[in-house]
C-alpha cells in the first residue's frame, strides 16, 4: 500500500539529500530531481501527492515549471516553493499560479514538516468538498440499528481488514456508495484517496483516457487509476461499462500496469477496487455484455445491500438523520413528524429506498410550513414523486431518480406488458416494440425479466 509520495526538485545536492532523508524518516516516500527535465520525468513515472520546488535551477526556473504544470488540467497536487533569493513579486506570482506556500532558505525543518502536513490536509479537504458539492455527505457510519443493518456493518468491518476487491449489489438508492465509503473508512487505506467514477458517464471511445490518463506535448493528465493510487477506486454501476473499457481495465488488472494514452512507460496499478451494480453480473456475463474474466476479478467478495423495505424499523432513525442534516447544512427550518406520519412512513414500501426517503425529507422542509409534519402532507409529498404507475401491477414509477434508472424501470414495465399482451410470444412482442428479436432477448436478460411463452 502506498505512503504519501513527495517529489523534491532542487539543484543543490546537499539540500536535496537532506530533505529527502528527513521526509523518509517521517514515513513519506520521496523522489528527488536536480533540474526541470528530471522533474518532468518523475511526474511521468508517478503522480506525486506533493511537490517541493526550488525557484532557481540551471535549465528552467521553478516559476516557469509551475506555470507549465498549471496549464491544461492544472497542477496535479499541492506545490510548496523554496528559494534563498525570493522576492515579494516571485512569491505573489507563485501563489497566482497555484502554489500552496512559499518557504525561504535556509529551511526551517520544523516549519517545512508543518507546511507539508497542512498542504496535504488542505488538498484532502478540497477533494472531499468537491465531492460534497455533488452529493450529501456520506455517513460516518450508515444509519440503522436493525438486526439487518448491524449484521451488514459487521460484515463490512470484517471485509475492510483484508485488502480484497469487493462487488456491491443492491437496488438504486439503497446505499451502495455509502457502504463503499464506509468500507474505505474502516480500511488501512482510509487516509488515501477515495475516487468515485460513474461508469455510465465515461464517453464511449474515451475509456482509455478516463481510466489511464494521457501524455501529450509534454503535459500529463492522470486518469482515475492514478488519482486513486494507494486508496480506493469506486466504480459505480459497473455493468454499464462498455466492452472496450472492460477489455482495457481487465488488461491492466492482469498485468498490474498500464500505459497512458501517448505514453511509453508502464505505470503500476496500486489501488483497491470496489465495484457496484444494481444488476446481476452473472446474467450480464451469460448475455455476453460483461466480460467473464473481469467479473471474476471484481467479484472477490460480494456484498449485498438490502432494500429499505427489508429494514423498515430503521426509517425513524433515517428520517431524523436527514432532518438534522438539512437543518444544519442547508439552514432549512426544523420540523418534526407527528405519530401518524411516522407510522405511515414506517410502513411505506420505499421503492426508491434511502434516496427516496432523503429527497422526501428535503421536499417537506422546503415546501412545508409549521413545526409539525402531518400524515396528509406526507401523502401529498409522496404523490408528487409517484404520479405514474406500472400498467400491470400498479408499481410506482419514481421521477425522483436518475434518468437512466427511470428509463430501466419503465423499460421493464413496458416489456413485461408487451409479453403479457402477446402471451409470452417473443417474436410478437418484439414486433410490437419495434425491436429485433435477438435484441429483445438480450434486453430481457439484462433487465432480469423471466418469460415463459404460453402455448
Amino acid at each position: 500500500m502506498s505512503a504519501v509520495h513527495i517529489l523534491v526538485v532542487d539543484d543543490e545536492p546537499d539540500i536535496r539529500i537532506l530533505v529527502k532523508e528527513i521526509l523518509e524518516d517521517e514515513d513519506y516516500t520521496v523522489v528527488a530531481a536536480e533540474d526541470g527535465a528530471t522533474a518532468r520525468k518523475a511526474l511521468r513515472d508517478r503522480r506525486p501527492d506533493l511537490i517541493l520546488l526550488d525557484i532557481w535551477m540551471p535549465d528552467i526556473d521553478g516559476i516557469s515549471l509551475l506555470r507549465e504544470w498549471s496549464e491544461g488540467d492544472g497542477i496535479p497536487c499541492p506545490v510548496i516553493m523554496m528559494s534563498g533569493h525570493g522576492t515579494v513579486e516571485t512569491a505573489v506570482e507563485a501563489t497566482r499560479l497555484g502554489a500552496y506556500d512559499f518557504l525561504e532558505k535556509p529551511l526551517s525543518l520544523a516549519k517545512l514538516l508543518l507546511t507539508i502536513e497542512r498542504a496535504l490536509e488542505a488538498d484532502k479537504l478540497q477533494i472531499e468538498n468537491i465531492g460534497l458539492r455533488r452529493r450529501s455527505p456520506p455517513l460516518l457510519e450508515p444509519a440503522g440499528k436493525s438486526a439487518v443493518m448491524q449484521r451488514l456493518k459487521e460484515q463490512v468491518k470484517r471485509i475492510a481488514r483484508h485488502d480484497t476487491w469487493v462487488l456491491i449489489t443492491g437496488e438504486p438508492g439503497s446505499g451502495r456508495e455509502t457502504f463503499a465509503r464506509y468500507l474505505h473508512a474502516q480500511s488501512a487505506r482510509r487516509e488515501l484517496p477515495f475516487i468515485e467514477v460513474g461508469v455510465s458517464s465515461i464517453a464511449k471511445g474515451n475509456s482509455a483516457r478516463e481510466l489511464f490518463g494521457s501524455e501529450e506535448n509534454g503535459r500529463i493528465r492522470y486518469g482515475v487509476l492514478e488519482q486513486a493510487r494507494g486508496g480506493t477506486l469506486f466504480l459505480d454501476e459497473v455493468a454499464d461499462m462498455d466492452l472496450e473499457a472492460q477489455a482495457l481495465l481487465q488488461g491492466a488488472l492482469d498485468t498490474g500496469s498500464f500505459l497512458r494514452v501517448g505514453g511509453t512507460e508502464p505505470v503500476e496499478v496500486e489501488v483497491r477496487i470496489i465495484a457496484a451494480t444494481q444488476r446481476q453480473l452473472e446474467e450480464e456475463v451469460q448475455a455476453e455484455t460483461f466480460r467473464e474474466d473481469l467479473f471474476y476479478h471484481l467479484n472477490v467478495v460480494p456484498l449485498q445491500i438490502p432494500p429499505l423495505a427489508e429494514h423498515r424499523e430503521d426509517v425513524p432513525e433515517l428520517l431524523n438523520y436527514y432532518l438534522d442534516y438539512y437543518v444544519d447544512h442547508e439552514k432549512l427550518p426544523y420540523r418534526h413528524f407527528d405519530m401518524a406520519a411516522l407510522n405511515f412512513l414506517r410502513n411505506h414500501n420505499w421503492p426508491g429506498n434511502v434516496m427516496e426517503l432523503k429527497n422526501l425529507v428535503q421536499r417537506l422542509l422546503i415546501l412545508g410550513a409549521g413545526d409539525e409534519i402531518g400524515l396528509s402532507e406526507v401523502k401529498t409529498a409522496l404523490g408528487q414523486t409517484e404520479t405514474r404507475s406500472d400498467v400491470r401491477g400498479g408499481t410506482p414509477l419514481s421521477f425522483d431518480q436518475p434518468l437512466r434508472q427511470a428509463r430501466e424501470q419503465f423499460e421493464k414495465a413496458y416489456l413485461e406488458f408487451q409479453l403479457a399482451k402477446h402471451g409470452g410470444n417473443v417474436s410478437q412482442a418484439a414486433a410490437a416494440a419495434g425491436m429485433e428479436r435477438t435484441h429483445l432477448y438480450r434486453k430481457l436478460r439484462s433487465l432480469g425479466i423471466e418469460n415463459k411463452e404460453r402455448k
